[in-house]
């Protein structure tokens, strides 16, 4: 290892350390109860924002959009909801600054460099997956949901009469705290998801998986993929059925970057003259290892 490879010059008993990881906590704490506050004062626009895939599925069926509040204090708890959403959202960038600068004195100079896309990637991939789930998932969903409506002639919700009994009307008159309990589980869970490839790759990367060990094992990848898009989404067959394409397909882009990973590895061994192609690599890499080790101790 090279003298440019060094760890950061920042030892530090382990008291030190503790106080160091309290105050980043705190900072990152300060900074989500602040966005708290922030997105209370504007928790309406958010909520509004958040309700267009509903609105738009009842325009289409020529409704109109309203929700409504069943218990005296759930419009304040919607507030609170929709300020946590929107103060992790907020606060998120500054965690994760907190969090780089208490890890990153710990690291080689290597080691930051092959961390750091993983810590730019986390954040794009969720907000790509959120995204996803709030203009492809939910309107989907909902209109699913909203297809039980029963019509009559003249447009209204209405079922069939029974005898001489007036016709009964079904209608959808939403609880807001439940629209937006569902559509934040849409999001978080297809954020979640597509941490997918980010993962692996970063596993893959450190040597905890490899591209052929994630391939042998794609039947029960597909088995628990398909667990996962039950136990996460309604019960509804189509967001099921893109909930796993979309974490399966994941899955197989996350086998293709391991294996980009294991071919950079590869080519960087042989370069060092560590990687023996009649042999195999898995003895030399010991020896890589073992140097590795030496210099650092050094």
């Amino acid at each position: 290892m090279s003298q440019s490879d060094e760890i950061d010059d920042t030892t530090a008993p382990l008291i030190e350390h503790l106080a160091e990881l309290r105050t980043r906590l705190i900072h990152s704490v300060v900074a989500f109860i602040v966005g708290m506050v922030i997105s209370f004062g504007v928790a309406t626009p958010i909520f509004n924002f958040l309700t267009q895939p509903l609105c738009a599925v009842l325009s289409e069926r020529g409704q109109d959009c309203s929700l409504i509040f069943i218990s005296p204090q759930e419009g304040f708890f919607v507030a609170i909801k929709v300020s946590l959403l929107g103060g992790f959202i907020l606060a998120f960038p500054y965690i994760a600054m907190q969090m780089w600068r208490f890890v990153a004195p710990g690291l080689y100079k290597s080691e930051k460099n092959a961390f750091l896309p993983f810590l730019i990637a986390s954040p794009f991939m969720f907000f790509l997956g959120a995204a996803f789930a709030f203009y492809v998932v939910t309107p989907l969903a909902y209109n699913f949901f909203l297809s039980f409506q029963q019509f009559g002639a003249e447009g209204e919700p209405v079922a069939e009469a029974v005898g001489n009994a007036p016709p009964l009307s079904v209608v959808f008159q939403g609880s807001a705290q439940e629209y937006l309990n569902l559509t934040i589980k849409f999001i978080v869970a297809f954020g979640l998801c597509f941490q997918l490839p980010v993962l692996l790759t970063l596993m893959g990367k450190v040597g905890l998986v490899s591209s052929e060990g994630l391939a042998g094992v794609r039947k029960y990848a597909v088995v628990g993929i398909l667990v996962l898009a039950a136990i996460v989404t309604p019960p509804d067959v189509i967001t099921q059925v893109i909930l796993f394409t979309v974490i399966y397909g994941l899955y197989e882009v996350s086998i293709f970057l391991v294996r980009r990973v294991e071919a950079k590895r590869e080519e960087k061994l042989r370069a060092e003259g560590y990687y023996d192609d009649d042999y195999g690599n898995e003895p030399l890499l010991a020896d890589f290892e073992e140097d590795d080790e030496e210099e650092s101790g050094k």
